[in-house]
């Protein structure tokens, strides 16, 4: 939040709400510039929400709670600019959630742009029955290749926990990571 900010002054200083009478009062005034100090971060706040609630133009630290707001959890190593893209197009992956394209573009912001090829052991059954055994012999199966500059310089364990987080529950998988060009 803004809080603190040294000569921040206040858009709507509440002496000048006051009738002329009540302005050669010392004591008024100052007690009254000292809650316009107090309240104009509040002000100011209030006065740029708008900006404040997009997160191409949210101050760093608001980015963090808008991202709670729409359950995404960017790693706060990220640059600034990548963190806003994760918030900014949150709705569009939650749509695509535990679908291939959702994975596939959840793996490229977490790597800064890698190709991911995902291969799905594939099948689909509906029924009106609790119960039903899934379709095909095996467990449900996905194989996430991702084509990196330098594989040895990606958090594996972290994206072993977004493809977790991005597929079914019952869906099991694995994880290839190949050199390849830029990424």
């Amino acid at each position: 939040m803004r809080t603190d900010v040294p000569g921040l002054p206040s858009p709507h200083p509440l002496i000048d709400l006051l009738p002329a009478v009540y302005l050669e009062h010392d004591f008024l005034a100052r007690f009254l510039a000292a809650l316009d100090e107090a309240l104009a971060p509040v002000l100011l706040s209030l006065d740029n929400l708008p900006a404040h609630l997009d997160p191409r133009t949210a101050p760093e630290d608001f980015l963090d709670w808008l991202a709670g707001w729409v359950a995404v959890e960017p790693h706060d190593e990220s640059p600034p600019e990548r963190r806003r893209a994760a918030v900014l197009g949150a709705v569009d992956r939650h749509r695509a959630r535990g679908t291939a394209a959702g994975l596939a573009e959840a793996l490229r912001l977490e790597t800064g742009g890698a190709r991911a090829e995902i291969t799905e052991s594939g099948g689909t059954v509906w029924s009106a029955t609790p119960g039903t055994p899934l379709p095909g012999t095996r467990r449900p199966w996905v194989t996430v290749r991702l084509v990196l500059p330098d594989p040895g310089r990606v958090n594996r364990a972290r994206l072993e926990e977004l493809i977790t987080a991005e597929i079914p529950a019952h869906v099991g998988f694995t994880l290839e990571l190949l050199p390849g060009g830029a990424g």
